[in-house]
């Protein structure tokens, strides 16, 4: 177990629950009256297809419903070889168990962040081939937080499109103060 994963023992944790009914537990890191910062409990993890661009191979991260149902049965069983069990939860899909140790030839920089020039840095877990398409299961290596609107009795709530758009310019300052009260 990590050194973060054993100061979060004593965090409080929320469930959160998406439209579909899936959950997610996570840890409380911060809150104040209408919002909270939470960080899931189980390693997020996300889903890449590998596809040609030229000469050079593209990870494309797999986010349409319909292909993540046809190969999340053998991204199961390829990470239970790892003793990690694959979990659909709200949000984003995680996996319970140790993740194996970073060894730094299987990180890679990913996908840029909503066109910033900075770019996630992810963990390989494991790869495998579904009808002639190579997929790849990476873990972020940075925290995956995840901001939720508090109702009148505490309990997290995903925030909706709108309130997302309507909360947008906000977000830096609501960032900011919540990564504050954390340090």
């Amino acid at each position: 177990m990590d050194e973060d994963s054993i100061e979060n023992m004593d965090a409080p944790t929320v469930t959160l629950t998406d439209d579909a009914g899936l959950t997610l537990t996570c840890y409380v890191e911060q809150e104040d009256q209408e919002y909270v910062l939470l960080l899931p409990v189980d390693s997020p993890i996300e889903i890449f297809a590998w596809q040609e661009n030229g000469e050079e191979d593209e990870a494309v991260l797999v986010e349409d419903q319909e292909t993540l149902n046809l190969v999340f049965p053998i991204a199961k069983a390829v990470l239970e070889e790892q003793n990690l069990a694959l979990k659909q939860t709200a949000v984003v899909l995680t996996v319970e168990g140790d993740l194996p140790d970073l060894d730094d030839e299987e990180s890679w920089e990913g996908i840029e962040s909503d066109g910033e020039d900075d770019q996630e840095e992810l963990q390989l877990l494991a790869s495998f081939w579904h009808e002639e398409q190579e997929y790849a299961i990476y873990t972020p290596l940075d925290p995956y937080f995840i901001l939720a609107r508090l109702d009148d009795n505490g309990n997290p709530h995903l925030l909706s499109q709108d309130e997302l758009k309507k909360i947008e310019p906000m977000l830096p300052m609501i960032e900011d103060q919540l990564f504050d009260e954390m340090e």
